[in-house]
C-alpha cells in the first residue's frame, strides 16, 4: 500500500484526524477541490497519451462536484465508501491521494495500491472500488450491518451510475438494507449515458422510484443546482440519524469519453454538455483574482504530483506469488480452536450444529445467515435447529438471495466479523459466483491489508431424487477459483472442527461443501489418521487429509466428500473377495490442493482410481492426477465419475447417472488387466 511519503499537504486544505480532506462549503473551497481533481484527470489523460498508464481509466471530468458531494459529508471516521469504475474524483475526496492515485493509474511503486489495483480497483482505509457494475452494494450493506451491530454512527455509501440500474443485484441489495434497517445510502450518478448507449433506452419507469419501491427515503437533485452541495449534506445527515437506507439520484453531465476514446455522442449534445459545466459556474462565481490564484495554486501542485508519479519506479514483485494465501492466523477475539469439544457417538448434522453454537457462545463477532434458518425450521437440512432461538440478532434468515446474501457476509467479513453463511443447496452456489470470482478473493489477493474471514455452507451432491438442480456437485467449479479455498469432508473427518477452523483459523474466503448423504452418518475416524501435510502445502494442517493405511497395497483410491461410505463398501468387497490390499487417502482440502502430500502417500502404489461424483471432466480428479503425473507418479490410473448430464429425479434413473459400487469395483479392477 501507498506510504503517504509523496505531498502529504494539500495546498489551501486541512486534513482531519483520520487524514482525510476537510473542504468546505464556501465556493472557494469546493471549486479549489474540483478544480484539482479535474486537472488530476486530465494529468491522467495525458499520461495515457504518452503511453505511461496500464490499461484502460475513466475519468469524471463534468462530473466532479456530483463525485465530491456525497463524499465530502461523510465525515465520521467509520463512514465507508464504495464506489465503481468511475471512481478517481470519489477517491480523491476521500483520501487526498493525489499522487497515490497517479501513480497507481501508472503502475509505479507509490501507487495507493502499489500497482495492484490500477484506475478500477482502489482501497484506501474505508474506501473500496470494483469495476463490476453493481458487485459493491450488497457489500455495502454487510458494512453498513456491521456498523449497526457495533452501534457505530458511520455509514455506508455504495456509489453506481445509472447505467446499473438493470443490475438485479443492486435491487438485492437495496431490499437487505431496507428489511434490516441498515445504515446505507445508495448514490446513482445518472448521467444518461452508460457506455455509449441512452440510458433512456435501458431504463423503464422512474428513477427515484425504484427506491422509494423498497421502502427507502428518496431524493434527487442537480450538480449544477446552487444548493447542491447542502442538499446532499442534509441527506447524509439524515440517513446516519435515522439508520435507515436511503436512495440519492444525482443528474450530471459526463463531459469527457466513457474510458478514452469511446465518445459517439453527436456534436451537438457534447457542445451543450460544455456549456452546461456545473465546476466551471461555480468558479464564475467567484472574483477573478481568487480564482485566478486558486488555478495557479493547483496547476503547481498538478506539476508536482506529475513529477512524483514520474520518479517512482515501476511496480514490480520481488518475487511473482504463486497464491494469495499468507499468515493463516486472523488475530483479534476469536473463538480458539482448541477449546472446541465435538460430541461423541453424534451424527455430521449434530457435529456441524454444535460448531455453529460454539462459535456463536465463545465469539460475539459470528454472524450466521441464510434462508430460512429460523426455528422451527432450522435450515433446509435442520443444521441451524436451535440457534436463532438462542441466539436472536445473530442468526438471520434472509429472503432468496443467494448474491445479496453472499454480498453481505463479504461485508461483515472484512469490517472485522465472522460470517458463516448458508446457501440452501450447493446447485445455487451458481448465483453467488461473481460476489466469490470477482470480489471476496479478489479483496485479500490485491489488497494485502484487507482480510475477508468469510465461510459459505452449501449442501451438496445426489442420491436423494431431488432432480437436476437440486442433485449437483459443482465443486469443480469453485475449486478453479483462484484465492477460494474449498473444503469437503467426510464422515471420517471431524466436520464440526472442520467448520470452527474455517472460520476462526482462515481469513480468506471458503467454500464449506457438506453431502447430503453424511448429515445422518455417524463422524468417527475408525482406522482412518491424518496424514502428515508436506512441507510445501498451504492449509493443509487446518484441513486435513484422512488415510486408511495399507503396508504394501495393490490399489489406492483418492476420494472425498460423500462418496467415501461408498467407497468403503468397494474396498471391504475388493479385500473380501479379490483379496487386495485398498489404501483409501481422503483429502478434505480441494483448493488450494494439497498436491505435494497427495504425492508422498501415493507415489509407491502401482494402481490409483480417483473418484469423484462430480463429472469427472476438468474436475478435481482431474487436477489430481495431473499434479500426481507431474510429480513422478508412474502407476496405472483411472478416474471415475459422473457423465456431463443432468441428474434425474427418479431413484432408478440418478442411481444409474451416479456412481455406484457395481460401476466402481469393475472400472478398479481393469486397473489389473
Amino acid at each position: 500500500m501507498f506510504n503517504g511519503t509523496y505531498l502529504k499537504k494539500i495546498p489551501g486544505f486541512e486534513l482531519d484526524a483520520s487524514g482525510r480532506p476537510v473542504i468546505g462549503l464556501e465556493p472557494s473551497s469546493l471549486y479549489a477541490y474540483g478544480d484539482l481533481i479535474r486537472r488530476t484527470e486530465q494529468l491522467i489523460l495525458t499520461q495515457f497519451g504518452r503511453g505511461l498508464v496500464s490499461g484502460t481509466t475513466h475519468t469524471c471530468l463534468g462530473q466532479e462536484l456530483c463525485q465530491m458531494s456525497v463524499v465530502r459529508a461523510l465525515q465520521h471516521p467509520d463512514d465507508v465508501v464504495l464506489s465503481n469504475h468511475r471512481n478517481h474524483g470519489h477517491f480523491l475526496t476521500y483520501s487526498g491521494q493525489f499522487t497515490g492515485l497517479v501513480a497507481e493509474v501508472m503502475g509505479r511503486e507509490a501507487g495507493v495500491c502499489g500497482g495492484h489495483g490500477g484506475s478500477q480497483h482502489l482501497a484506501y482505509g474505508h474506501f473500496h472500488s470494483n469495476g463490476v457494475q453493481s458487485g459493491m452494494s450488497a457489500i455495502g450493506v454487510g458494512l453498513g450491518l456491521a456498523r449497526k451491530l457495533d452501534q457505530s454512527q458511520g455509514m455506508a455509501a455504495v456509489m453506481v451510475g445509472d447505467g446499473t440500474l438493470g443490475q438485479g443485484l443492486l435491487y438485492e441489495s437495496m431490499n437487505l438494507a431496507s428489511i434490516w434497517d441498515v445504515p446505507v445510502l445508495f448514490v446513482v450518478e445518472n448521467n444518461g449515458i452508460a457506455q455509449t448507449t441512452d440510458t433512456s433506452d435501458t431504463i423503464g419507469g422512474d428513477i427515484e422510484a425504484r427506491g422509494a419501491a423498497f421502502g427507502l427515503s428518496a431524493w434527487r437533485f442537480d450538480d449544477a443546482d446552487e444548493r447542491f452541495f447542502e442538499q446532499v449534506g442534509m441527506v447524509v445527515e439524515q440517513v446516519r440519524s435515522s439508520q435507515r437506507p436511503g436512495f440519492l439520484v444525482i443528474d450530471t453531465k459526463r463531459m469527457g469519453p466513457h474510458s478514452k476514446g469511446d465518445d459517439l455522442r453527436p456534436e451537438t449534445e457534447k457542445s451543450a454538455i460544455l456549456r452546461r459545466d456545473p465546476l466551471k459556474a461555480l468558479g464564475e462565481r467567484l472574483e477573478e483574482h481568487v480564482r485566478e490564484a486558486i488555478e495557479e495554486r493547483n496547476e503547481a501542485f498538478i506539476q508536482e504530483v506529475e513529477a512524483e508519479a514520474t520518479i517512482s519506479p515501476e511496480a514490480r514483485f520481488t518475487q511473482a506469488p504463486r497464491h494469495i494465501f499468507g499468515d493463516a492466523g486472523k488475530g483479534g477475539e476469536v473463538a480458539k480452536i482448541n477449546t472446541f469439544m465435538p460430541p461423541q457417538g453424534a451424527n455430521a448434522r449434530a457435529h456441524l450444529n454444535h460448531a455453529l453454537r460454539f462459535l456463536l457462545e465463545t465469539s460475539e463477532k459470528t454472524i450466521v445467515l441464510g434462508e430460512d434458518l429460523h426455528d422451527p425450521y432450522g435450515g433446509a437440512f435442520k443444521v441451524t435447529a436451535g440457534l436463532s432461538s438462542d441466539f436472536p440478532g445473530r442468526v438471520l434468515s434472509t429472503p432468496i438471495s443467494e448474491a445479496g446474501i453472499t454480498g453481505t457476509a463479504i461485508g461483515l467479513s472484512i469490517a472485522g466479523y465472522l460470517p458463516v453463511m448458508e446457501v440452501m443447496f450447493a446447485d445455487f452456489l451458481s448465483l453467488c459466483m461473481d460476489q466469490l470470482y470477482n470480489h471476496a478473493v479478489k479483496f485479500p489477493g490485491v489488497f494485502t491489508d484487507v482480510n475477508v474471514p468469510l465461510v459459505i455452507r452449501a449442501p451438496s451432491g445426489g442420491g436423494r431424487g431431488y432432480g437436476p438442480t437440486h442433485s449437483q456437485s459443482p465443486e469443480n467449479l469453485f475449486t478453479s477459483v483462484p484465492g477460494l479455498t474449498v473444503v469437503f469432508g467426510s464422515h471420517r473427518h471431524n466436520l464440526g472442527e472442520l467448520l470452527v477452523t474455517a472460520t476462526v483459523e482462515w481469513k480468506y474466503p471458503v467454500l464449506f461443501l457438506e453431502h447430503k448423504l453424511l448429515y445422518a452418518e455417524q463422524q468417527d475416524p475408525a482406522d482412518f489418521t491424518p496424514l502428515e501435510p508436506a512441507a510445501g502445502d498451504v492449509a493443509s494442517r487446518l484441513f486435513p487429509t484422512m488415510v486408511r493405511k495399507r503396508e504394501e497395497p495393490d490399489v489406492t483410491i483418492i476420494t472425498y466428500g460423500g462418496m467415501l461410505p461408498m467407497v468403503e463398501k468397494v474396498a471391504e468387497y475388493l479385500e473380501r473377495e479379490e483379496e487386495l490390499e485398498v489404501k483409501i487417502v481422503v483429502p478434505a482440502l480441494l483448493s488450494p490442493l494439497p498436491k505435494d502430500s497427495l504425492y508422498s502417500c501415493v507415489k509407491d502404489t502401482p494402481r490409483l482410481a480417483i473418484i469423484e461424483e462430480a463429472h469427472d471432466s476438468f474436475g478435481v480428479s482431474a487436477e489430481i492426477l495431473a499434479s500426481l503425473l507431474e510429480a513422478g507418479f508412474s502407476g496405472h490410473a483411472v478416474r471415475i465419475g459422473t457423465p456431463p448430464v443432468p441428474i434425474s429425479s427418479a431413484r432408478s434413473l440418478e442411481s444409474d447417472i451416479l456412481p455406484s459400487e457395481d460401476r466402481l469395483i469393475t472400472e478398479i479392477l481393469t486397473l489389473f488387466n
